[in-house]
């Protein structure tokens, strides 16, 4: 469940709600505000995504300066991206580089960001510039989209934070602590012990060959896992 309202999939965290009888421990109506800011910035709307974080709860942006330091430094990407330059310079100019001053540790992620302004310049998220003037991978990473999804979830963290909740999903925390222990008992770790181990990978449907899911049994045959 916390997986679920972590992530922001309100519809999926609702019917695990009816179908298991567990409440969620968050209202939907905070996991749809934080959808509709997470949106924003994939969309690449930075104003948009801090508008409604102040309207939810203005102090955390006053609270989290190197934050609102990534946000602004997401609005100065998207105006590069959409090649607005004087823009982009009068925001650099009036927003970041006092933050710069005053912390001198972001000036280089602030040059990082400048540099784009050297390069061709790709309109669209992810899509890879060409040519002579092509950025080099550390300052292209930045129009990826995953600097937007980092962006936001940096945000979506802070949400959480201010709503006194786990920044972090437990699942995937949960899933590294068994392989972990299998690794530890297993033939080939200190356990030495030939016990069936659950092939995560296929019982999730992932991974080039995935079937169902399947037990191993001490790595020498396969089973089907039951589920």
């Amino acid at each position: 469940m916390d997986y679920l309202v972590i992530e922001g999939y309100k519809d999926a965290a609702d019917c695990f709600s009816k179908e298991s009888g567990l409440k969620p421990f968050v209202d939907s109506d905070s996991i749809l505000n934080r959808m509709i800011i997470r949106g924003a910035i994939q969309r690449g709307d930075i104003d948009d995504a801090i508008g409604r974080v102040n309207e939810l709860d203005p102090e955390i942006l006053d609270n989290n300066p190197l934050l609102f330091f990534h946000l602004q430094q997401q609005r100065l990407i998207e105006l590069i991206r959409a090649g607005l330059v004087n823009e982009a310079l009068a925001f650099a100019a009036e927003e970041l580089a006092p933050r710069g001053e005053e912390h001198p540790d972001l000036l280089p992620e602030l040059e990082r960001t400048m540099a784009l302004l050297a390069f061709d310049v790709p309109k669209a998220a992810g899509v890879a510039a060409s040519g002579p003037l092509a950025a080099p991978p550390h300052v292209a990473e930045l129009l990826s989209p995953s600097q937007r999804l980092k962006t936001a979830g940096e945000l979506n963290a802070a949400i959480l934070a201010s709503q006194s909740q786990g920044r972090e999903p437990k699942l995937p925390q949960l899933i590294k602590m068994l392989n972990y222990s299998e690794e530890l008992m297993g033939p080939t770790g200190p356990g030495k012990w030939e016990f069936p181990r659950l092939d995560l990978e296929g019982a999730l449907g992932i991974g080039a060959g995935a079937q169902g899911g399947v037990v191993r049994n001490g790595g020498d045959t396969e089973a089907p896992l039951a589920v």
